[in-house]
């Protein structure tokens, strides 16, 4: 076994892989860039180097740099994680000319699996079943616009080399096709440095399946059971769980065997992922194969109850894999949820800056895991992947799996950024999750508009009313404990109160009993029994609500106060009937019209400018794109009207909310 590491990656990865290669008593060592000089990777190393500055092309993707570090380090081998050089022949090759060992497969797989054209070849020739389409590269938009009509709408069109939901756009028209191979191959040369496209027929309704293989160096090959990973946002994968709702015994055993013939055609070593799509009635076709740990592999280790970078480190380093295929069992269920710096009530923008508060929930074995790469006091940078980490969970079943899930997302605080907690409570209670009905196009289906707070539909909308008004009894509470008060004319609390929620007002009655910290609670007509012991400074409030346990986030809001539960943020407003009376005849403040004025809605690069001073444009018209965190975002028009003043030009870097162009 290696006695030195290097991992030749960053964020909630890295400190992944550092974990294992630790408990297996290898020392390790983290790579770093100028914006991850203080990142938790590096903390946890047990040594760490300087790569560069911090554009991943000037750090993380440089391979002499990297090499070096390994040099002067004296690591004997390089776990490459996700992304960046995970999928890089040539530094396989570099590493080899150096003796230093690349934990994962060999080059020759890298190059077969990596070329999208090459691998479906392969794939059919060792009968694997493929999704029509065009076998050769597209040579400009008008080629694109061709084929698509001899296969028939829809159609996909994806980078060669493309991987991450990257350089991907699905056309049903001649205009969405010659429009979306601009914007996927612009896309692609940004990401990849190649801007070769695909295409191939679209399949409507699909489910996006992946097969988990391990490999060794001694012709030993099994497969670990299925990821369903279908709920996805610009082919972006959000929520993974293992096994597949959709699968029978019979169809995951057909996959599995196809990934493990395809993994012996080109002498695969190390763990990989065979990506299937599949129709509703399970039929399924090969998509492409990942030659590097996925993202989303916990939930194959929690029910299969392996390590999987443990596997990866052993074969590496000579073993055999210590299981046959029929050795490999699979216990419960589990789910995992992406925990993003995004915005999605802005377009699920990316976000950026300090974590002024971060508590995930605690790890449970068995039970509850937190991967993450981000600690309370960092910063999220702008330059790399939002993921901040991934929240899994697993139970006996797939809704004991789910309501873990649930009650992990209501302790799972993070204040400074923008973040996904409640767009993926929101998924989590959705029915149409809930029963397993799924595929990729499930987000833009069932969330046309965007997310927004009122699609969150929760079991009791009275849960968040009742506990803002407890807290308000708690503060109101102490506040009348205060000392120094003049005899006879003392600060009594009320039970009863008024609290604005929604716009709405409810009559709440809240009366205390003891022992047990307890509080009886009349709302709209429904008694609760409440018992919490939540402190002042605590941002989680853990409570007993008639015999069930329930966790809520409680923030100050000003003179109110913000309860999130089950993926709904609540902003609560509790005042005595008095001043509840009196609140309805405040005037309300007027917002300022934001219509005439396209503001950047995050820090990015702006790419292209499309209009300029005195053009006419319409609502919805692309206007400008801007890059950030590897991803092109448009934007567009928000009214009809005619572009009078442009404030900034291509290549400009932007601040959020930065006013790009004026309308009038």
């Amino acid at each position: 076994m290696f006695k030195k590491i290097l991992i030749a990656n960053r964020g909630e990865i890295a400190c992944r892989i550092i974990r294992t290669a630790q408990a297996m008593g290898i020392t390790t060592v983290a790579v770093y860039s100028d914006a991850d000089r203080n990142g938790l990777h590096v903390q946890m190393a047990d040594e760490a180097v300087y790569i560069g500055k911090d554009p991943a092309s000037e750090s993380y993707l440089r391979m002499d740099t990297i090499i070096q570090a390994c040099r002067a380090t004296h690591a004997e081998a390089v776990h490459p994680g996700y992304g960046f050089l995970s999928e890089n022949a040539e530094f396989c090759r570099r590493l080899a000319e150096e003796n230093i060992v690349f934990i994962g497969p060999p080059p020759e797989a890298i190059i077969a699996m990596g070329d999208k054209m090459t691998s479906k070849r392969i794939a059919a020739e060792a009968g694997v079943n493929c999704i029509p389409g065009y076998d050769g590269i597209l040579r400009d938009g008008d080629h694109a616009a061709r084929v698509a009509a001899e296969i028939g709408y829809p159609v996909m069109l994806k980078a060669s080399a493309g991987g991450g939901g990257k350089g991907m756009r699905i056309a049903r028209n001649e205009e969405e096709c010659r429009r979306g191979y601009i914007r996927a191959a612009s896309e692609a040369l940004a990401s990849f440095g190649d801007d070769r496209m695909l295409i191939e027929k679209y399949i409507d309704r699909p489910r996006h399946v992946e097969i988990q293989i391990m490999a060794d160096g001694h012709g030993n090959v099994i497969y670990l059971g299925e990821r369903e990973c279908s709920l996805q946002r610009r082919h972006q994968k959000i929520i993974e769980e293992a096994p597949s709702p959709l699968l029978d015994e019979e169809t995951r055993r057909a996959m599995g065997e196809q990934a493990v013939r395809l993994a012996r055609a080109v002498n695969y070593c190390s763990a990989g992922t065979v990506e299937f799509i599949v129709t509703q009635e399970r039929e399924f076709f090969f998509l492409e194969m990942n030659t590097r740990l996925q993202v989303e592999h916990p939930v194959t280790e929690m029910v299969t109850g392996l390590d999987l970078v443990e596997l990866m480190l052993r074969v590496a380093a000579g073993e055999s894999l210590s299981l046959a295929q029929e050795e490999v069992q699979l216990n419960g269920w589990a789910v995992e949820s992406r925990i993003y710096a995004e915005d999605p009530l802005r377009t699920f923008l990316p976000s950026i800056g300090r974590l002024v508060r971060y508590q995930p929930p605690e790890n449970d074995p068995g039970r509850v895991r937190v991967d993450t790469g981000v600690f309370e006091g960092g910063e999220i940078s702008m330059y790399y992947d939002p993921m901040m980490a991934k929240l899994i969970t697993c139970g006996r079943n797939r809704e004991e799996a789910i309501t873990l899930m649930q009650e992990a997302l209501d302790e799972y605080v993070v204040d400074g950024v923008r973040h996904n907690v409640g767009f993926l409570g929101a998924l989590m209670a959705h029915p149409r999750f809930r029963q397993g009905a799924l595929d990729t196009g499930f987000i833009d289906q069932e969330f046309p508009q965007g997310f927004r707070d009122e699609d969150v539909k929760t079991a009791d909308p009275n849960l968040p009313i009742i506990i803002g008004a407890i807290v308000h009894r708690l503060y109101m509470d102490r506040a009348a404990r205060i000392s120094g008060q003049l005899p006879g004319h003392e600060r009594r609390v009320q039970d009863d109160w008024v609290v604005i929620a929604e716009k709405e007002q409810h009559q709440v009655t809240v009366k205390p009993f003891q022992p047990d910290c307890g509080y009886r609670v009349l709302c709209r007509n429904h008694h609760y029994c409440v018992q919490t012991d939540w402190a002042f400074c605590q941002h989680i409030l853990r409570a007993t609500i008639d015999g069930r346990r329930l966790a809520f986030q409680v923030a100050r809001d000003g003179l109110g106060y913000r309860i999130f539960h089950r993926g709904k943020t609540t902003r609560i407003l509790v005042l005595t009937p008095r001043a509840a009376e009196l609140y309805l005849l405040m005037p309300k403040k007027q917002m300022d019209d934001r219509a005439k004025v396209l503001l950047a809605p995050m820090p990015g690069l702006l790419v292209q400018l499309r209009v300029e001073e005195g053009h006419a444009v319409k609502a919805g018209q692309e206007l400008a794109v801007i890059e950030a965190m590897k991803m092109e975002n448009v934007l567009r028009a928000p009214v009809d009207g005619v572009v009078s003043k442009v404030w900034c030009k291509g290549g400009d870097s932007l601040n959020v909310d930065q006013i790009i162009l004026e309308f009038e």
